[in-house]
């Protein structure tokens, strides 16, 4: 099974594109853990609670790879969003996170551009153009730097769909 990570700041179309992909593919996808866990808590979220979300994340992606046929796994973020996240906000970030961050294998990253409009969500932080291109650049620089095959996405929903579907056929090839 190859596993696909879509990432990319808040607000760039990640959940669509991984559904997209799925369907496409007629392949399993695997939501972002921290909307559902952030939905269901009853405060405000803190830095403990990332560590939650990635725990349920990890835990949500290895059961569903386990239970599945699909030759290929999308998943919406991964454990690098955490990452910045807490280090974002909190100037740290859980040595659990960083510890499986190392361990964690995956094939492709599809980097999601900041291209697309902003969308207005309560569990979204930053929409400031500037943030934005900031968490944007971080993420580039974490997909170069992990040595795995990724692509940029940009434009509408159907230009990135496309480009991200003939990187996952390039993939393909190599398999």
């Amino acid at each position: 099974m190859k596993r696909i990570v879509i990432i990319g700041p808040e607000s760039t179309g990640k959940s669509t594109l991984t559904q997209q992909l799925a369907r496409h593919f007629n392949a399993t996808g695997i939501d972002e853990y921290a909307r559902t866990y952030l939905r269901d808590i009853d405060r405000r979220y803190v830095q403990q609670d990332l560590l939650a979300i990635g725990k349920g994340q990890t835990a949500l992606e290895d059961a569903v790879a386990k239970n599945t046929n699909s030759k290929w796994l999308f998943c919406d973020t991964d454990l690098y969003v955490l990452k910045v996240w807490s280090e974002s906000k909190y100037g740290t970030c859980d040595e659990w996170i960083l510890q499986e961050i190392a361990q964690r294998k995956y094939d492709l990253y599809i980097l999601t551009d900041i291209d697309m409009p902003w969308e207005d969500d309560p569990l979204r932080e930053h929409p400031e153009p500037e943030m934005r291109q900031h968490f944007f650049d971080i993420y580039k620089d974490i997909v170069i730097q992990s040595g795995v095959p990724f692509v940029i996405v940009q434009g509408n929903e159907q230009e990135r769909l496309k480009r991200a579907i003939q990187a996952i056929l390039m993939l393909e090839i190599d398999m």
